[in-house]
């Protein structure tokens, strides 16, 4: 299906779902996905293999870029809602990603100190504690759990071997609540197994899950875009709303997309 890469370290702004007017920031290569994950609905298409020499932006042409459009935007009298690292991969596994990140505060507050700034990440990278202590520094720490079971998040995630379920929810748990959780529900099949993150099973160990985690605000949402697998499905506006119900009842903050 078409699925797409991001060609430029800072891209957009683009209207987002969950964030408004948002700037995206791409710390990863342009011309492949870099990702610990391997998820079947990733708009960026399948992490693949790849003999390239990987070539990650530096954190000063980071910077120097993010202030050009942020000073540009900033004369123009224009807005933005959000600053947000998300990508081609996992922004996290930039190994200067808690430099950049003080440097988009800085840019943030000079030129456009309205604007949250954004993480769009698995949580994969969460045993470094240089990585951790800079989601704590941020505005919107939005950390994905997509699914209530090791073998339901095994078949739409297709982490790294050596990443997890338990792993991954515990280092959600780490941060005591100053997260938020993007779960995107789907039904399909891949490698022969068909899943379904929305039966009751699922959704029941989910929700536990979230009692845990304890988020500020819980995102729910589906499949918007061309995915890489072909066998999925999109979950309906109003079994989404039902899931939602289900999360407030618990007491978090739950928004619909």
């Amino acid at each position: 299906m078409g699925t797409f890469l991001f060609s430029e370290i800072i891209f957009g702004p683009v209207s987002s779902r969950r964030l408004g007017v948002s700037l995206g920031i791409n710390l990863l290569p342009t011309d492949y996905k870099f990702c610990t994950f391997n998820c079947v609905y990733c708009e960026c298409g399948w992490t693949l293999k790849s003999h390239k020499k990987i070539q990650l932006p530096s954190q000063e042409e980071v910077k120097q870029q993010l202030e050009i459009v942020l000073k540009d935007y900033a004369l123009k009298g224009k807005e933005i809602n959000s600053i947000t690292f998300a990508g081609n991969g996992e922004p996290t596994i930039h190994p200067q990603f808690a430099e950049i990140i003080d440097d988009t505060i800085q840019l943030r507050n000079q030129w456009m100190p309205q604007a949250k700034i954004s993480v769009l990440s698995n949580a994969s990278q969460l045993n470094k504690e240089k990585v951790t202590s800079a989601l704590t520094r941020i505005d919107q720490n939005i950390l994905k759990l997509d699914a209530g079971t090791e073998k339901t998040f095994k078949l739409i995630n297709k982490a790294q071997e050596n990443l997890t379920f338990d792993k991954i929810t515990a280092y959600l748990k780490s941060f005591n609540g100053d997260v938020i959780i993007q779960t995107l529900f789907l039904k399909g099949e891949v490698d022969g197994e068909k899943f379904d993150n929305t039966n009751s099973e699922e959704i029941e160990a989910w929700l536990q899950l979230l009692k845990e985690i304890k988020p500020v605000k819980v995102m729910v949402y589906s499949i918007e875009r061309d995915t890489p697998s072909d066998n999925l499905e999109i979950i309906k506006p109003d079994a989404l709303k039902k899931i939602a119900n289900k999360v407030e009842k618990l007491g978090f903050l739950t928004e619909v997309y």
